[in-house]
């Protein structure tokens, strides 16, 4: 009999295989680059935290709402704000939409399976019913089109469950922020733990959402269904935000004879690991609204290396979109580790071979993405 040993797949990417066996991060460890993963986390987390609290006014306060022009305001209008949205002069809340679009058109995740329910569908009219109770003319709308407002509540449910999901984050990348100055953070693997550990306390938070119509509680999404932050709000984010994302207008052809999109969604490479930061502050590059927001936050240690850099603050949005990539790279190295399907240290043969298996398919992902270049 003639044994046939297995030939081991080359992959680009085995040394990162063999850092994250190490518990090792996919960017390298150095003081320049903490420092610079830190601040840009700090200005994150800052603008996280006003997105995340728009989004989730938004779900709770302007569903089956039309023309919600006022969406942005938080429910605080005034002439002095007004003006300042049309001079952008604030927080670019679009962004947020813009993920929020991506995570609902990819799917993925209990969030994606539950909004095609039928629980889901009686809650939704219940709610419809006592929104329009007295708009006759909306409720024969509703009968001739059910599927319209049912819609709408299911956009609803994603505003508020990436609400939810940028709250911990939010809080995780400034708790970061505050240990760096403490001194507590010295380190990328430090970092990545930080976040690690992060997702896991939060890992079984559970995502709900409910309304309130003329003083009456209505739930959307009640606990019971067991909606939670991680399986169902994490995961789906990061397939859809740092993998897949959308192709940014300007940069391909949308024409289908042009075949530059993929036809299949799964191929998309989009997404923040993947982009170009180059093209940021280009028209149609929805990033660029990020980075102008982050822009406005900067601890004063990062801006300073920026200022010190070859063009200064003249391409201050594509630095910027560097060290969110770095910062990004990190992220997605504590949500692989927090993942593996076994202990890093197992000394069980079999669990060693799995643990390598799913990071091949992990490192298969990212053979097109930046790691290469925030490594140089």
């Amino acid at each position: 009999m003639v044994t046939i040993k297995k030939r081991a797949i080359h992959n680009p990417l085995a040394e990162y295989i063999e850092r994250l066996q190490k518990g090792d991060a996919l960017l390298p460890d150095s003081p320049e680059n903490v420092l610079e993963v830190v601040g840009i986390l700090k200005s994150y987390g800052v603008v996280l935290d006003a997105y995340s609290k728009n989004l989730n006014y938004i779900a709770e306060h302007q569903f089956l709402v039309f023309f919600p022009f006022f969406k942005y305001f938080n429910g605080k209008v005034s002439f002095q704000k007004l003006l300042r949205h049309w001079w952008h002069d604030r927080i670019n809340f679009e962004y947020a939409e813009y993920c929020m679009k991506g995570m609902m058109w990819h799917g993925g995740g209990g969030l994606d399976t539950y909004l095609d329910t039928e629980e889901f569908q009686e809650r939704a009219q219940a709610v419809i019913a006592a929104k329009f109770k007295k708009n006759p003319f909306i409720l024969s709308i509703n009968q001739l089109f059910p599927d319209f407002l049912t819609e709408q509540l299911r956009v609803s449910a994603y505003y508020t469950g990436l609400g939810q999901f940028w709250r911990v984050m939010a809080d995780m990348f400034l708790s970061l922020s505050d240990r760096y100055d403490r001194g507590e953070i010295k380190s990328i693997p430090q970092v990545v733990d930080h976040i690690k550990a992060g997702l896991v306390a939060n890992a079984s938070n559970p995502i709900t959402y409910a309304v309130k119509i003329r003083g009456k509680v209505y739930e959307i999404i009640p606990k019971s269904v067991g909606l939670t932050f991680l399986a169902d709000t994490a995961i789906p984010y990061v397939e859809a935000v740092f993998f897949r994302g959308t192709p940014f207008h300007g940069t391909v052809s949308y024409n289908a004879q042009g075949y530059q999109i993929p036809p299949d969604q799964t191929r998309f490479q989009y997404g923040a690991l993947y982009a170009d930061p180059l093209p940021i502050g280009g028209a149609g590059i929805p990033p660029t609204l990020l980075m102008q927001d982050m822009r406005h936050y900067l601890p004063e240690y990062l801006h300073e290396i920026y200022r010190r850099s070859l063009r200064g603050e003249d391409d201050l949005r594509v630095q910027i979109c560097m060290s969110f990539q770095k910062s990004m790279f990190c992220v997605t190295t504590a949500t692989i580790l927090g993942l593996m399907p076994h202990p890093l240290d197992t000394k069980d043969p079999n669990e060693q071979k799995d643990n390598r298996v799913y990071l091949e398919k992990w490192m298969s992902r990212l053979q097109t993405s930046r790691l290469l270049d925030v490594n140089k």
